[in-house]
């Protein structure tokens, strides 16, 4: 029984609906009164962008609008700051009328209402010209919290079908306002329409309008409330009342829905899950680091080294044949995923063949671990889905932090503090989340069959787990992957790393909701039959259509992941992870040889065959599908004695709401990385482009590190304007699926073109410009005999005039009339052209011999930018049609076995002779920077001779 309110006199009674019209009109007053203020005027001023300005664009954003001038900063200013009063006072009213018993719902709610008005203050007093990096955190902060508060307040809505209407209008305006926001912002920043801002910032203001109006529906619950003001003479104290919306919750409480947000929410299962899912993030984290570790030896070995065995590492399953070790591994399967967490410690170890088989015995524990686990829980199947889904997630995890640190994962064997790694953090979670997830299992030791009879073919569900490991490994084990499948330069007509690499871990989350919900779709010939022509378009196509083959694959390989994965839990662990590694290894070698066929024994039969590789993995799967559809379908986990399973609701609730947060997180770290498309040059008085050479190894430094930060210091040191990359492709699974580039380019603020993709069979060219690429175009030289040779010809606006970059990477030393040919091809291609360009290549050749008299002479147009430098065999930087004024040799240190070459040139003025001068001779813009002089800085320093300059 409530208690009784003492009584005193009533000063004064507010219906609590002039909260929410006060919120309202304080709201848009602020908005809506900085928008007339800044069009009468500031109009021109706050329509203009970086690109365009009225006519072409003659509607400002809110931001434009808002941020950056007086007085309509200060009219949105004063009238927020009045907002957030009433704001407050509507988080509390709604928190009073919706709390109830035993439901934490309510009160997280109110805390997320009360921390969206703080970060509302946060991005409103912080504008983006005071500090733009703490502008989008409050930003991003509020726009991610706007997700449970909208979600929440529905939830929570009281029995009133026409306020529950209205919200679900507003939000799904909100919601859906988005999309089209993000295509037209998309088509502003990256494709440059005029136009295009205009249509943004329109739908910029109906999402800022339809955010106020889902807060002022809270007038039809607040009108029949009063907040009464009594003169007491002691403390008042209030009973916690019963929501309205109880009554709807006890009719319906067979519902499963209801049978989630009924019963009180638990922090303690919610961090089970937590922990389940972040070790599933260890297992994929290295998983996906044993190719890469491998994969270092045979690269500086040139060829196989006996170091590639230890891909085998994955076959441990196998041990569970054993019906007594297998008995002592599920009992003791913490011990098991402790053990495993070595593969996370394999950073501390300095030699790389101990740190491989550091990180190669933490790979063959988690995939013993993981296997057992499977197999233990299979006899409660919400407890094995759970699992599953921990195990799927762990991908997802694994991807959005390669997502947000660019493609490296920071707990990756590979990574340590100087380059950005966070071994040791990840560590630490990691041995706490071992100890919390493993408390228990289902079997717990004992032989616990699955419930039901057990169908289909052991192998072939092995086969199945196969294709679908090695293809989520492929494809989602990185966001940028599939995209740069599509990618065929520049302009830009399909999907870029950011911000589309968060629809690939969308389409990731979404594929995994329906394995969960509906597996009776993903079990399907019909939905197999969509995977596979995802996967075809994927590997046919180019743009956006090969990347709606791409996220129709991704959705499938999620869904069908739980499907396959607890099918394979019902039988034999060893038949089935066991056979599953061991195919899942044969298809990773399989996933090699179309690049890799030069150095390998039987390479030609695969040679430039992704397609067979692709059909191979769809094969496997389907494999695993026919298997799947012979085991009739289990009983549903959700039902207990014929009803809803509120425990089973519920645990599955804990991982919905982990998704939904990590595709929160993948959003805004899409939105925190979009590039800015802003760059200078560094010495752009003199109208100078400072151009170099470098094959960096795919990533790698001598000393098994990844090297991008070091290769980032050394080009700002340089002050190198437009570089080339060779051997740069690292999307596949030996080089850990990254894109070295991204780092690159957002460190440095260069536009980028990766090159041919993974599907193109080359070792990689890649282009980074201060300048915009206007046009961009890759090829693909002769290669009859040895591996393809790689090229990129792209035209740059360099100060108002067009030059054409050449970026070239020929074939190797063995197979000289695959280089005479692609020397012929090449020529053409630079003498076809009637800009100036500059050549920057991996050409095999000597001075003055041979081909080299291909690439420089009157057959290519092409002029050497240094004929007197006899110590060259790879790196070459030609010219023509440009005034070159210097040439230097940087040494590498231990970032690669080759060294940059740069060279210094001028737009506007015709080309010059051979004649050398004196560094004092030359402007200072025009010199290299004196840092690498002597000996230089890190191990980098001038070599072979001082820098070049000419007259």
């Amino acid at each position: 029984m409530a208690p009784k309110i003492k009584d005193g006199d009533v000063v004064a009674t507010i219906n609590g609906k002039w909260v929410a019209y006060l919120h309202t009109f304080m709201a848009y007053a602020a908005f809506l009164g900085a928008l007339v203020v800044g069009l009468s005027l500031h109009y021109h001023k706050i329509v203009q962008n970086e690109f365009y300005g009225y006519p072409q664009e003659w509607f400002p954003s809110v931001s434009s609008t808002i941020g950056d001038r007086y007085p309509e900063r200060s009219v949105f200013m004063v009238f927020i700051a009045l907002t957030s009063g009433p704001r407050f006072g509507l988080v509390a009213l709604w928190y009073i009328l919706t709390r109830k018993p035993n439901s934490t719902l309510p009160k997280f709610i109110a805390g997320v209402g009360a921390f969206r008005t703080l970060t509302c203050g946060g991005w409103t007093y912080v504008t983006s010209t005071d500090d733009h990096h703490w502008h989008d955190i409050f930003m991003v902060s509020y726009l991610v919290a706007t997700i449970p508060w909208t979600l929440g307040c529905l939830a929570l809505t009281p029995r009133n079908p026409t306020a529950l209407k209205y919200r679900k209008f507003f939000a799904g305006s909100f919601f859906g306002l988005l999309v089209p926001l993000t295509y037209f912002f998309i088509q502003h920043k990256v494709h440059r329409v005029a136009g295009a801002y205009t249509i943004y910032a329109l739908f910029e203001w109906l999402v800022v309008l339809s955010d106020v109006a889902f807060d002022t529906v809270t007038v039809l619950e607040f009108s029949n409330v009063e907040i009464v003001v009594k003169d007491l003479r002691g403390i008042s104290r209030g009973a916690g009342n019963k929501a309205v919306s109880d009554a709807v919750l006890e009719k319906q409480k067979d519902k499963e829905v209801v049978a989630v947000f009924s019963s009180a929410f638990s922090y303690a299962e919610l961090l089970d899950a937590v922990a389940d899912v972040y070790n599933g993030y260890v297992f994929w984290s290295m998983l996906t680091a044993l190719g890469l570790s491998v994969w270092y030896f045979p690269l500086w070995h040139m060829g196989l080294s006996g170091h590639e065995a230890m891909v085998l590492c994955t076959v441990s399953p196998i041990l569970l044949s054993i019906k007594s070790l297998r008995f002592i591994i599920v009992r003791n399967v913490r011990i098991c995923h402790l053990l495993s967490l070595s593969g996370l410690l394999a950073f501390l170890v300095k030699s790389p063949e101990n740190r491989l088989f550091c990180a190669g015995f933490g790979v063959f524990m988690g995939c013993l671990s993981w296997s057992a686990t499977f197999f233990a829980e299979r006899s409660q199947s919400h407890r094995l889905e759970a699992r599953i889904t921990a195990f799927c997630l762990g991908l997802l995890t694994s991807s959005i932090a390669k997502f947000a640190f660019r493609t490296n994962n920071p707990i990756w064997p590979v990574m340590h503090g100087p380059n950005g790694g966070w071994n040791k953090v990840g560590f630490t979670l990691a041995v706490l989340a071992m100890l919390r997830s493993t408390r228990t299992t289902a079997s717990s030791g004992s032989d616990i069959p699955a419930p039901g009879p057990t169908k289909g073919s052991a192998t072939l569900t092995g086969i199945g787990f196969a294709g679908l490991l090695f293809a989520l490994h492929t494809h989602l084990s990185d966001s940028s992957t599939m995209i740069s499948w599509v990618w065929e330069g520049y302009p830009v007509r399909g999907p870029i790393a950011v911000p589309h690499g968060a629809w690939t871990l969308i389409a990731m989350g979404f594929g995994l909701s329906i394995g969960l919900f509906a597996p009776g779709l993903a079990r399907s010939w019909a939905f197999y039959g969509i995977g596979s022509i995802g996967a075809a378009v994927l590997t046919t196509s180019s743009h956006w259509t090969g990347y709606y083959g791409a996220l129709a694959f991704a959705v499938y390989l999620m869904a069908v992941a739980p499907v396959i994965i607890s099918h394979a839990a019902r039988h034999s662990p060893a038949q089935t992870f066991g056979t599953g590694f061991g195919v899942y290894n044969v298809l990773v070698l399989a996933g090699c040889w179309p690049v890799a066929y030069a150095f390998v024994p039987g390479g030609p039969l695969l040679r430039e065959r992704t397609d067979l590789v692709v059909l191979a993995t769809m094969l496997c799967i389907g494999c695993g599908v026919f298997s799947v559809a012979s085991q009739p379908p289990p009983p549903s986990a959700q039902k207990y004695k014929g009803k809803a399973n509120p425990a089973a609701s519920k645990q599955r609730s804990y991982y919905i709401y982990i998704l939904l947060f990590l595709e929160l997180l993948a959003v805004s770290i899409a939105y925190l990385r979009f590039p800015s498309y802003d760059y200078t040059p560094y010495n752009a008085e003199e109208k100078s482009i400072t151009a170099g050479i470098w094959t960096i190894h795919f990533g790698i430094d001598n000393d098994m590190w990844s090297s991008e930060h070091r290769i980032r210091d050394l080009i700002k040191e340089l002050e190198v304007d437009v570089i080339g990359f060779l051997e740069s492709d690292l999307q596949r699974i030996i080089m850990g699926n990254r894109d070295f580039t991204q780092f690159l380019a957002e460190d440095l603020g260069m536009y980028v073109d990766y090159g041919p993709g993974p599907n193109k069979h080359t070792w990689g060219a890649a282009l980074l410009s201060k300048f915009p690429i206007v046009n961009s175009t890759h090829h693909l030289l002769p290669s009859p005999q040895g591996e393809l040779a790689p090229a990129i010809h792209a035209t740059l606006d360099c100060y108002g005039e067009f030059i054409d970059v050449f970026v070239f990477h020929s074939g190797q030393e063995e197979d000289p009339e695959d280089r005479r040919l692609q020397s012929i091809y090449l020529a053409n291609l630079m003498k076809e052209t009637p800009r100036p360009a500059i050549l920057m290549s991996y050409l095999v050749t000597k001075p003055l011999e041979g081909n080299y008299n291909t690439y420089v002479g009157e057959q290519s147009g092409m002029k050497d930018i240094d004929p007197s430098d006899w110590d060259r065999w790879c790196e070459y930087i030609l010219f023509k049609g440009l005034k070159r004024t210097g040439y230097a040799r940087v040494s590498r240190s231990t970032i690669t076995d080759t060294e940059i070459q740069v060279g210094k040139f001028v737009v506007g003025k015709p080309e010059n002779g051979n004649e050398q001068i004196s560094e004092e001779q030359v402007a200072p813009g025009l010199r290299f920077p004196a840092l690498f002089k002597g000996e230089g800085v890190r191990g980098h320093a001038f070599h072979v001779f001082e820098p070049r300059y000419y007259a």
